[in-house]
């Protein structure tokens, strides 16, 4: 995936400036402490991915080659997801704690530039808005956990939820001046060690929008997620 070599290394490059800190607002009491746990597993087990290969996802950097035409249209979803989702929190008495997270919720939150994280360590936390089914809360706000960034020998970018019972892997894949397309694959409980790739398993596909909120910050929001949420977004601080 050698284009992408071109758009991710400007990645070594960035440097904190240490502003947009993200709120440090408690999750809410009706909330979990820990990431859901779709198969009844601990949350915190940490999975250790296996060093990538050389231009993951079939080495091209088109997204739209890689999705399916169901997620395709999510996100084509986007704008509605967001609306629907933000609404159905804030009607079922959770306005407060939507509000309080400021710019991570807003829809027209993402900046221009400096797309790419810097290859590293993040800390990330996963907020979900609306229920995807009526059987789940509309809003659930979970703790930090664990993420990385890396830059494989083939140019890819890869971001990865290291920890929590639903982790998370995929690449990211340049789009327009202001997002960047991710295309990965859920890993679930203690006992899995590795990441599904995308089109492995439809039930543990993941696409979504990533972009920059603030100078160290980033969000990646997935519209009409597999599980249990209108919406899904993981922030990403250094």
């Amino acid at each position: 995936m050698r284009t992408l070599i071109a758009v991710a290394s400007v990645a070594a490059l960035l440097a904190a400036c240490g502003d947009n800190a993200p709120s440090s607002a408690e999750p809410p009491a009706s909330a979990p402490a820990t990431d859901p746990a779709p198969i009844g597993e601990p949350a915190d087990a940490p999975t250790t991915p296996a060093p990538p290969a050389d231009g993951e996802q079939g080495g091209t950097s088109d997204w739209r080659q890689i999705v399916s035409a169901e997620d395709a249209g999510n996100l084509g979803r986007l704008d509605q997801a967001w609306r629907l989702g933000r609404a159905e929190a804030e009607d079922k008495g959770f306005a407060s704690e939507v509000e309080a997270l400021g710019p991570l919720v807003d829809p027209m939150a993402g900046q221009a530039g400096r797309l790419q994280p810097a290859p590293g360590t993040y800390r990330c936390r996963t907020i979900k808005l609306g229920s995807k089914a009526g059987n789940t809360l509309a809003y659930v706000a979970y703790p930090y956990f664990r993420c990385s960034v890396e830059l494989t020998p083939g140019g890819d970018l890869v971001l990865t939820k290291t920890t929590g019972s639903q982790r998370t892997r995929g690449l990211l894949y340049p789009d327009t001046d202001n997002r960047l397309i991710f295309v990965g694959a859920q890993a679930w409980g203690d006992d899995e060690r590795g990441f599904p790739t995308y089109g492995q398993q439809s039930e543990r596909d993941q696409v979504g929008v990533f972009e920059r909120i603030g100078a160290e910050r980033w969000r990646l929001v997935i519209p009409w997620p597999r599980l249990e949420s209108k919406l899904e977004i993981l922030e990403l601080v250094k």
